[in-house]
C-alpha cells in the first residue's frame, strides 16, 4: 500500500508540473487567448470522448438534474482560461502565477459564506497575510497593473469553478462533469467569436510550432492530466493534494525562468511577496488539518 501511494505522489506532483507548465506553453503559442482557449477545450473534450468511446462508454452519461450547474461551470471555466492566458500575454508566466496562487485562499474565504459559518481568527490572518504580498507584487510591478488585475479575476473564476465543481462531484462523476464543461465552454467561446465581430479566421491560424503547443495543452495538461489525476487522489490525502497543488506557480515560475532566462527576472519585491503568499496558503492548509483532528 505504501509503494501504492509513493508512486501516486509522484506521479501527481508530475501532474501539478505538466499544470505549470501549461503557462509556459501558452505564453510560448502565438495565438491570442479566446482562439487559443477554443483550441484547447475543443481538443481536450474530443480527447475525452475518444478515451469514454474506447474504454468507458458510461462515462457520457451525466445526471439530468446537473445539466443547469454543469452549463454555468463550462462559461466560467472558459473565461478563467481566456482570463488566465491573456493575463499570461500581457503580463507574463511569474505575475500570473503569482496571482494564481491566491485562488486557494480565495476559495477559504468564499467557501464560509456558501456554508454560512463565520471566517476564523487564523483565516483572517492569513488573509491579511496574502493581502500583504499581493500589495508587495502590486508596488513591484505597478507597470503591469492591469495584467495582474486580469489574473486576480482569473484566481476569483478558478476558486468559483471548484467550488461548484466540489458541489457536483457528490453526484456525478468528475471526469464527466469536466468532459462536458468542456464542451459548454469551446460552444460559448465559438459563439462569441461569431457574433461579436472581433475575430477573422486569421485569428485561428497557427504557426510552426503553434500546433505542438495546443496538441501538449489539450492533450496532455487537460485530458490526460486531468483523467491521471482523478486516479492518483484516491490514495493521497486531501492535505497531501492541498500542497502539491499549490506547488504548481512554483513549477511554473522556474520553468519560464529556464526557457527565458533573465527576460522573466522579477524584483526582491516580486518575489518577497510570492513567498509570503504561498507562506500564508501553505500555513493555512496546516491549520485547517490540525483543526479537523482536534
Amino acid at each position: 500500500m505504501q509503494d501504492v501511494r509513493t508512486k501516486s505522489l509522484i506521479h501527481f506532483h508530475f501532474i501539478v508540473f505538466i499544470f505549470g507548465f501549461s503557462s509556459v506553453m501558452g505564453a510560448l503559442c502565438s495565438l491570442d487567448a479566446i482562439p487559443l482557449v477554443i483550441y484547447r477545450m475543443v481538443l481536450a473534450s474530443l480527447g475525452l470522448a475518444i478515451y469514454f468511446a474506447l474504454f468507458h462508454r458510461s462515462f457520457f452519461k451525466l445526471e439530468k438534474d446537473l445539466w443547469g450547474k454543469v452549463i454555468l461551470g463550462g462559461i466560467i471555466i472558459g473565461i478563467h482560461w481566456v482570463t488566465f492566458f491573456h493575463a499570461i500575454k500581457v503580463a507574463g508566466v511569474s505575475l500570473t502565477l503569482s496571482m494564481m496562487a491566491t485562488g486557494a485562499f480565495i476559495t477559504a474565504m468564499i467557501e464560509p459564506l456558501i456554508n454560512r459559518r463565520k471566517v476564523l481568527g487564523y483565516e483572517l490572518l492569513f488573509g491579511g497575510l496574502i493581502a500583504l504580498g499581493v500589495g508587495m507584487i502590486f508596488q513591484a510591478e505597478f507597470e503591469h497593473l492591469y495584467g495582474i488585475s486580469v489574473a486576480l479575476v482569473s484566481a476569483f473564476l478558478s476558486s468559483v469553478f471548484t467550488i461548484l465543481n466540489a458541489q457536483m462531484v457528490k453526484k456525478g462523476r468528475a471526469i464527466t462533469l469536466s468532459f462536458y464543461e468542456l464542451i459548454v465552454g469551446a460552444v460559448v467561446g465559438l459563439v462569441f467569436v461569431l457574433f461579436s465581430g472581433q475575430y477573422t479566421l486569421t485569428a485561428f491560424e497557427l504557426n510552426q510550432w503553434d500546433w505542438l503547443w495546443i496538441l501538449l495543452i489539450a492533450w496532455v495538461c487537460t485530458s490526460y492530466a486531468f483523467n491521471v489525476s482523478i486516479k492518483v487522489m484516491q490514495h493521497l490525502s486531501p492535505f497531501t493534494i492541498m500542497l502539491i497543488i499549490n506547488l504548481e506557480p512554483v513549477y511554473g515560475i522556474l520553468l519560464s525562468l529556464a526557457v527565458w532566462g533573465e527576460e522573466e527576472l522579477m524584483s526582491i519585491r516580486f518575489y518577497v511577496g510570492f513567498t509570503i503568499i504561498l507562506g500564508a496558503i501553505l500555513l493555512n492548509g496546516i491549520f485547517k488539518r490540525q483543526k479537523q483532528r482536534a
